[in-house]
Parts: structure tokens; C-alpha cells; sequence
């Protein structure tokens, strides 16, 4: 753990003590637990890969129902998440998730418990994934590596998709209309930027067969501001979302499922990217694709003993093609393939006091892209792993969770994932939790194999650590290296990055009105894997590679309340605190080793006060939530999320983010929905998306202005009410 200075320490005393302190005070006077109970009994399955309620769970989870995606109108995973507390979605290579002040390469994404492939940069697009067909959310905070293995050192987050195979059928229409520079527009006029979602559910069970499908097509006009312009861009996107789900009941016993999802995006672009004072405009499309295949068969052998077999077959093909208006001739092509086949088995064993889970697997990952030297270059790892897990229950107030999982990866030494929690139901108005795990990162293809460079963005190259000595060693011998930068020497084979992370919270209810929960989480990494400039081009264009050298912390409190004041209205926040930083860089700070600028441009030393941590992380973030709801008529939610200043930029040049820095101002978006229920299958939903027009044209270019929406789904079964 890293000493903080005095008024640190002072600083997060406060933050962890003071709440738990105002908890046991209130939880003392609490009359009635009916609302805290009524959402602790929801079943959770991403935490303990197994059914359990969400009040015996040990570890810090979320779940966000269909209820409340409906009610928000949300189209997009990513709309949904950035309403959470203590998520943040970043802007760069698409739409990733940052949780507890972890990057978006380190939170595992899965559908229906597999996982997504296609990550650019190490992000995941949360715009691939549409909210329509999600019955629920899971959302599982601190390191899962011990289930889930690399990629899950910040945690998980599980889209469950609807398999109720009921007899349904539903359609539904949205459209939506704004101009990002007034902020207001008529629906039809040819200025506006316009959204029309289309889509369609439904399924039954015919004897032991059933089946529900869900589809999903979603066009708009996507906004894309130049940085630091005031020009806007129209970027038509086309995205399509087929799933379908099968199950064959064979017996009391035994069942088959099979799960089909396919997305196919199509994304018009022009944008401009600024390098070494040059600025090059491009223009062309991207065309991204995802096919999931997933077949499940489980057994129960008896009361206590269940068992699956389960099979996951993923293809992702994402391409680009650009021109460069400065170079009529020019042309610019990216591919990238990628497949990823797993089969895993897992064996359940029940007892009065205990459950025991078993697992092994095996998997395989293969890439081809231009930028790992060609397509028909594949590269590809395997994994053979096994995991253990001991829920134990001495009693009815305590739950104990021990567990591990070895991952022997071909391209890496093996890695070992423990974990231990404990939950202790104090009284039924309240219990605590606390839980302490590695997590792991294995370095990813991109980081190995990258041989790439950027013609769009004035020439610089990334190299993999494979061959990074390699070839700017032959470009040397050509002439074409200017100058080679001390992390040159420092290119040698990646290890995987680790997390050792804690959480402690609590759940409590004041009374039958009002319940909330607090977590503090710490974690810290090692050998975390950073991009470096290692040499600079004859053309003054960089080259960058990778190196395990940093070791960092990020620290912090959540606190989530849920007040319900009348029948009708429910009140819902939260807040986060975050403190971040690069251990070394800290160290060195405190050591009176860096230096900045005053006012007037003289070096002085740098104080411990100033450091900011680590680059693009608000210190504060907060949600507010108003609902307003008469069950099967009427519904409005208003709903607001906060974000702080973040550091954006070195600006004083000394490598170390601090207050003289860059900085992006915070941010205040605000989110309006309204709907009712009709008695004759129809649902009615209008609302405003950016209420009040937020803009930063530098720092959040994609961000969309005000958005106005109106939508109908009729339900041609209505005694089959979801």
C-alpha cells in the first residue's frame, strides 16, 4: 500500500468511516425492511456462477431490471451504463466502460455468461449491443479473475437476454429528431439529425420445444464533432441485432439450449486527426460484424448435483476504408478478424450449508488482421484453465466464499486467481460484506503482434512487442530512424498485469422507505502494460511499443440510496469518490524529484498537493433519479449524471499529471422519459435524450446534443404481460 501524506489520510478516513457511522445510527431506528428485502431477494448469477439471491451475495453487485432499461429508453447498452454509479463510458476507440477507475481493457463484457470479442485499443464498443432484448443487467464490481479469468480485473458485466419462451409477439417504433447546433429541430426538416429504431419480439413453447427471437435495427444520423471546431458532421449509422434462443426440455432432468446472436454495424465517417501539427481529413466507412454461437446442455443428477456442458463459438470482422482528401489517390484499408472457440464444463454440489463449484475449460483465440503484417498471417493462443469455488454457510447470518482459478496460457506462465469473501447479516435491516481477490490481464494480440501505421494521423507506427526490435532495428539500417528513446531498451517479453483488489461495504434499510449500499474498494496493479514512445521517425512521425513498467493504485467509496417518500415516486442516487495514481510517479513527486511552471513560467518543484493521478478520471461522479409510476398506466423518470473535471493533457511537460495541467471541465447531463401503458396492448413513450444540450466539442466530440424521441410497441398477447 502506498503512505499518503497526512491530509490524504484525513481526507479518506473521513470518506470510509463517516458513512458507515451514519449507517449503524440510522439502521438502529429502522421500523420495517420491506423495500430493502423486496430487492435483496432479486437472483443473481454473474457473482458466484451459480443461482443465488442477491442478499446473500459476498461481493459488491448491481442489477439493473428490464423495468428500469424500458423506462429509461434506452436503445444501447451504452445508454443504460453511463446512468450507473461508479461507471464512467470513455469516448476513445468507441464506447468503453471505466469502473472503479480501471481502463475499459480491464472489465470483462459477457452475454448471457460468454464473453464479446472485438475490442479496438483495448475497448469494447457498448454501441454493438442493443438494449432491447436485455431482461436484466448484472453488474459485479472488484477482480473476477478467480471465475472469469483474464480481462476481469476491474469486474464483470453480464447482458442476460429474455428466455422466457412464453407465447409472445411484440413490435416496436422510435423516432427521434435534433440538431446538435441549435439544439432544437422539427421532426422532418432537412437540418435535423434523425434516429428510427425498429424492432420486433417474440417466442413460444410448442411441447417440449421452445423459442424467442429478438431483432433489432436502429438508423440514425450519429454526430461527430472536429475537435475544436464548431463544424458538425453527419455520420449515417446503420446497426441490425438478430438473436435467437432455442430450448428442448428432454426430461425433469435434462435440457438443450442453443443461443444464435448476430450484429452487423455499417458507419459512414469523416473526421479530421491532428499529429505533429499537421492535420490530415479522411473519409470513407466502417463495417463491423459479430456472430455468437453458444450450446448448453445441463443435467441434474439429483437434488444436490447439476452439471452443464457448455459450448461458445464467437467471429468478429470489423474493416475500414478511408481516403485522404489531402491525397486524392490515396487509400487506406484496416481488417481485422477474430474467432474465439471455448467448451467448459461446471459442476454444481449442494448441501444444507454449502455449495461447491467445479469447472474446467478450454479455449482458443485466433486473429488475423492488416495490422498484425497481413490476413493470411493468423495468430493464436490456447488456454486450458480450471476453477474451484466454496460457498460455505455456518449460519444464517454468515456467508463465506473461498475460491480460486489457474489459467495455463501457451504464450505466458500460468497465472493463479484467488479470492475470498464474507458476508455477515447483522440484522434484517442490515448486513456487510467484504471480499479480496487477484485479477489478471493476459497481453493481448495487439500488444504482441501490432505492426501499424497510421497514414490518417501523420505516420506514426505501433509495433508489438514480438518484433518492436526487430523492425526499428531495420529501419535504423534504412535511414529511417532519427532518434531511438531510452524505453527502447527497455522492449522485452510482456507479462501479464495483476490486481490485488478489496472491497467492504454494506446493505441497509432506515425504514420501509428508504434502503441504500456502500462499498470502498482499493486495488493494486503491477506490471501494468503502458504504450512508449521507443523512437522517432526521420520524419519527425513517432513509434510507439509496449512495456510492463507501471504500478498504480486506484482507491475509493460508493454510496447508493434509494428513497421512496410516496406509493408512487422513488428517488434513487449515488456518488462516487476516486483516487488514483502511478505509485512511482507519486513516489517521485514526494521525493521533490518533479518539477512545473508558476504563473509567470519559472520551474519550481512540484507538491504532493497538485498530483493528480491518472489521466482521464473524474475524482467525482454522481446520479440522481426521479420516478414517478402508477403501475400499468403512467410512468416519467428525470434523471441526471455528473462528472468532474478530468486531466486531458500534460500541458506544463513534465510527464506527471497535476493542476497545471489540461483539463476537460465537468459535465451535467440530463435525461427526461415518459410513458403509459394502454389497455390494449399498446405501450406509448416519448422523451428528450441531453436535456440541456451539453456540448464539448474538444473533449467529447461524439456526444450527442438534445434528442427529442417518440415510441410505440404494441403486445398482440396481452395475458402474456413481461
Amino acid at each position: 500500500m502506498v503512505n499518503l501524506c497526512a491530509q490524504s489520510k484525513m481526507t479518506m478516513r473521513k470518506l470510509f468511516i463517516l458513512p458507515f457511522v451514519s449507517i449503524l445510527a440510522l439502521a438502529a431506528g429502522a421500523q420495517s425492511d420491506t423495500l430493502f428485502n423486496k430487492t435483496m431477494d432479486e437472483i443473481v448469477v454473474t457473482a458466484t456462477r451459480t443461482e443465488r439471491k442477491l442478499g446473500n451475495v459476498a461481493v459488491p453487485v448491481r442489477i439493473i431490471s428490464q423495468q428500469t432499461i424500458r423506462q429509461s429508453g434506452s436503445l444501447r447498452l451504452k445508454d443504460i451504463l453511463q446512468e450507473q454509479t461508479g461507471i464512467y463510458i470513455t469516448n476513445g476507440f468507441g464506447a468503453g466502460v471505466q469502473m472503479q477507475g480501471l481502463n475499459p481493457d480491464y472489465t470483462l463484457i459477457l452475454i448471457d455468461g460468454e464473453p464479446l470479442v472485438g475490442r479496438t485499443a483495448g475497448v469494447l464498443d457498448l454501441n454493438r449491443i442493443s438494449a432491447g432484448s436485455v431482461k436484466k443487467i448484472e453488474i459485479v464490481k472488484g477482480p473476477s479473475s478467480s471465475l472469469y479469468g483474464s480481462e476481469a480485473m476491474a469486474g464483470v458485466i453480464n447482458i442476460i437476454t429474455d428466455r422466457s419462451f412464453r407465447k409472445n409477439a411484440e413490435l416496436g417504433i422510435r423516432y427521434g429528431f435534433g440538431d446538435p447546433d441549435k439544439g432544437w429541430a422539427s421532426p422532418w426538416s432537412n437540418e435535423a439529425f434523425k434516429s428510427l429504431d425498429l424492432n420486433a419480439r417474440m417466442g413460444n413453447t410448442i411441447g417440449k420445444f421452445g423459442w424467442q427471437y429478438s431483432g433489432d435495427a436502429l438508423l440514425f444520423d450519429g454526430v461527430s464533432f472536429r475537435p475544436f471546431s464548431t463544424d458538425r458532421i453527419a455520420q449515417p449509422i446503420r446497426r441490425f441485432t438478430n438473436q435467437l434462443q432455442t430450448n428442448y426440455v428432454f426430461n425433469q432432468k435434462s435440457k438443450f439450449s442453443l443461443g444464435i446472436r448476430h450484429t452487423l454495424d455499417h458507419i459512414r465517417q469523416e473526421f479530421a486527426v491532428g499529429n505533429n501539427g499537421n492535420v490530415t481529413n479522411s473519409y470513407g466507412r466502417e463495417q463491423n460484424s459479430d456472430l455468437n454461437i453458444s450450446p448448453v446442455f445441463l443435467h441434474q443428477f439429483n437434488k444436490n448435483i447439476r452439471s452443464s456442458l457448455r459450448g461458445y463459438f464467437t467471429a468478429y470482422n470489423g474493416s475500414q476504408r478511408l481516403r485522404f482528401r489531402e491525397v486524392p489517390d490515396s487509400a487506406y484499408n484496416d481488417e481485422f478478424r477474430q474467432n474465439f472457440y471455448r467448451i467448459e464444463n461446471q459442476t454444481d454440489i449442494n448441501s444444507e450449508r454449502s455449495t461447491l463449484t467445479l469447472g474446467a475449460g478450454y479455449s482458443l483465440d485466433q486473429a488475423r488482421s492488416t495490422r498484425y503484417d497481413d490476413l493470411s498471417s493468423k495468430k493464436q493462443n490456447q488456454i486450458l484453465y480450471g476453477f474451484v469455488q466454496e460457498e460455505w454457510r455456518p449460519s444464517d447470518k454468515i456467508t463465506l466464499i473461498a475460491g480460486f482459478r489457474y489459467d495455463d496460457n501457451k504464450l505466458f506462465a500460468a497465472a493463479f486467481s484467488p479470492k475470498l469473501a464474507l458476508r455477515y447479516k447483522a440484522s434484517p435491516k442490515l448486513s456487510f460484506n467484504a471480499s479480496v481477490g487477484r485479477g489478471f490481464k493476459a497481453p493481448d494480440f495487439r500488444q504482441l503482434y501490432l505492426n501499424f501505421t497510421n497514414n490518417a494521423a501523420g505516420g506514426y507506427s505501433v509495433f508489438g512487442t514480438i518484433d518492436a526490435v526487430k523492425i526499428i532495428t531495420q529501419l535504423q539500417q534504412l535511414g529511417q530512424i532519427s532518434e531511438v528513446k531510452e524505453d527502447f531498451y527497455k522492449l522485452k517479453t510482456l507479462t501479464p498485469e495483476f490486481s490485488t483488489g478489496a472491497n467492504l461495504g454494506a446493505n441497509f434499510t432506515i425504514d420501509s422507505k428508504l434502503s441504500g449500499s456502500l462499498n470502498i474498494f482499493r486495488n493494486d496493479v503491477e506490471n501494468l502494460i503502458d504504450v512508449r514512445q521507443v523512437a522517432t521517425k526521420s520524419t519527425g512521425a513517432q513509434v510507439f511499443s509496449y512495456i510492463n513498467v507501471k504500478k498504480a493504485f486506484t482507491q475509493g467509496t460508493e454510496l447508493e440510496l434509494t428513497w421512496k417518500p410516496f406509493s408512487n415516486l422513488s428517488i434513487s442516487s449515488g456518488y462516487q469518490y476516486l483516487n488514483t495514481a502511478d505509485k512511482d510517479e507519486r513516489r517521485s513527486v514526494k521525493d521533490g524529484k518533479q518539477y512545473t511552471r508558476d504563473a509567470n513560467g519559472y520551474s519550481r518543484l512540484l507538491q504532493l498537493k497538485e498530483y493528480i493521478g491518472l489521466p482521464n478520471r473524474s475524482r467525482h461522479m454522481g446520479n440522481l433519479k426521479f420516478t414517478w409510476q402508477q403501475p400499468g398506466l403512467f410512468y416519467a423518470t428525470l434523471r441526471f449524471s455528473y462528472r468532474s473535471q478530468w486531466a486531458v493533457a500534460d500541458k506544463d511537460g513534465n510527464g506527471i499529471y497535476n493542476e497545471q495541467d489540461e483539463f476537460a471541465k465537468g459535465s451535467l447531463l440530463v435525461n427526461f422519459t415518459a410513458g403509459r401503458e394502454l389497455k390494449n396492448g399498446w405501450r406509448l413513450q416519448a422523451g428528450i435524450d441531453n436535456l440541456g444540450n451539453y456540448r464539448d466539442l474538444s473533449y467529447l466530440p461524439n456526444l450527442q446534443g438534445r434528442m427529442i424521441y417518440l415510441g410505440a410497441n404494441y403486445r398482440f398477447f396481452r395475458n402474456n404481460k413481461q
